[in-house]
């Protein structure tokens, strides 16, 4: 009898597993996110490349003045970034998404009517606030959609829409601007665009989670995973070297390498390598390979870095593009596993954010520092200071960070 029973539930145990491993990933809810947030990075990434190429052309800014422009979005989506996963955490996120969402496309029009230098700087630095916490709270969402079972190899997936705006929306950016020679012309696409992806979110149904009981009291812990310290302290020097990079490749490339267009195919290389190893390192994150898919992306995107630096001929520009975006598609949703996998249930937003703020902080030093370093003594100082930064976070992740995760997750 015991034997029968012992089968029983040894078949019972088996059916449940076979249901979950045909857990649907790309549900409905899962699809209008995923899209609404290429929406959001695609209208995103339509300016970023070309700003400071219009801030310099449009307003005479120099690059000192560039950099401070251009970090000051960089801070204020720092600063709401520590407060909205708590938000997102405390409030129907739904409801914060929605928010968040209309009032980061509505900034889109303040591009357009923005006639001073004074003027742009105000209106980029608080659109830096909803894109802090948008961000936050579609990826969020993102994960309370997701099955259980699946849900390691959807954020990896998630990452995609990312990628693939990052790959198109320089190009197509570029193309634009050099039929059509208007940057007006560009802002009033990403404001259209932007709308279009609230719209997409509004469509999502979410069911809420129960806010019964009080509120827990104000503390660090709520706005910061702190058992994610060492985790953050890597990705902030990964994202140091990402600032630098990404907003002076273009006037890099067009002052020192003659390449008027060439950034164009610089982002679409990058974002190829994105995609790729996104696409190959899902089975391994499924698997629960997390630590050794960010300690393969580390190295790779380390080398990047260094040929980027190093190796100035229209060849290696290219190479060190796909070799960075194959080692940050292998490394960042590693890292974002780890931050979901050493919170617990309830704190996935707090999670989210303390990557996004980790992130943050490194962008926007990197970018103020790239710009002062470039100013006094040229862009190649600058891109060694983005490796040198980049290799302290490879020698921390290998001799703390990996470990630490290893022993405190909750999950996976």
């Amino acid at each position: 009898m015991d034997k029968i029973e012992e089968d029983i539930s040894r078949g019972v145990d088996n059916a449940r597993s076979n249901v979950k491993t045909m857990e649907r990933l790309w549900n409905g809810n899962y699809k209008r996110v995923w899209s609404a947030n290429f929406m959001l990075f695609f209208s995103f990434m339509l300016l970023t490349p070309l700003l400071p190429l219009y801030l310099s052309e449009e307003f005479g800014a120099d690059r000192q003045d560039i950099g401070l422009v251009l970090s000051g979005y960089t801070v204020a989506t720092l600063v709401v970034r520590a407060f909205s996963g708590y938000i997102v955490d405390s409030f129907p996120r739904k409801a914060v998404l929605m928010i968040t969402y209309f009032l980061f496309a509505l900034f889109f029009a303040g591009y357009i009517v923005a006639g001073t230098l004074v003027l742009f700087t105000i209106v980029r630095t608080l659109h830096g606030l909803p894109f802090g916490a948008v961000t936050a709270a579609n990826s969020t969402v993102a994960i309370d959609v997701l099955p259980t079972s699946r849900r390691n190899e959807g954020i990896g997936y998630y990452g995609l829409s990312n990628n693939i705006a990052t790959a198109i929306g320089p190009t197509i950016a570029l193309w634009i601007y050099a039929w059509a020679d208007s940057f007006q012309l560009l802002f009033w696409i990403s404001l259209i665009i932007a709308f279009g992806g609230f719209w997409i979110d509004s469509q999502v149904k979410l069911r809420e989670r129960p806010l019964s009981g009080p509120r827990p009291r104000l503390s660090w812990d709520r706005f910061i995973l702190i058992q994610g310290w060492s985790q953050g302290l890597c990705i902030l020097c990964f994202a140091f070297s990402y600032g630098i990079m990404a907003t002076y490749v273009a006037i890099y490339a067009k002052e020192h390498l003659g390449m008027t267009g060439g950034t164009g195919l610089f982002f679409m290389l990058l974002a190829g390598g994105l995609i790729l190893s996104r696409l190959t390192g899902t089975r391994s994150l499924r698997k629960g390979r997390i630590a050794q898919n960010a300690s393969i992306g580390i190295v790779i995107s380390c080398i990047g870095y260094l040929i980027f630096a190093t190796l100035h001929t229209e060849f290696f520009f290219y190479l060190s593009a796909l070799t960075i975006g194959l080692g940050n598609g292998h490394m960042f949703p590693a890292f974002q596993n780890m931050f979901i996998n050493l919170a617990s249930h309830e704190r996935r937003g707090t999670a989210n954010s303390t990557l996004l703020v980790s992130w943050d902080i490194g962008v926007g030093i990197g970018t103020l520092v790239g710009g002062s370093v470039a100013q006094y003594f040229g862009f190649h100082q600058a891109f060694m200071w983005a490796w040198f930064v980049n290799l302290l976070g490879l020698a921390f992740y290998f001799l703390y960070s990996r470990s630490h995760y290893l022993r405190h997750r909750l999950n996976g």
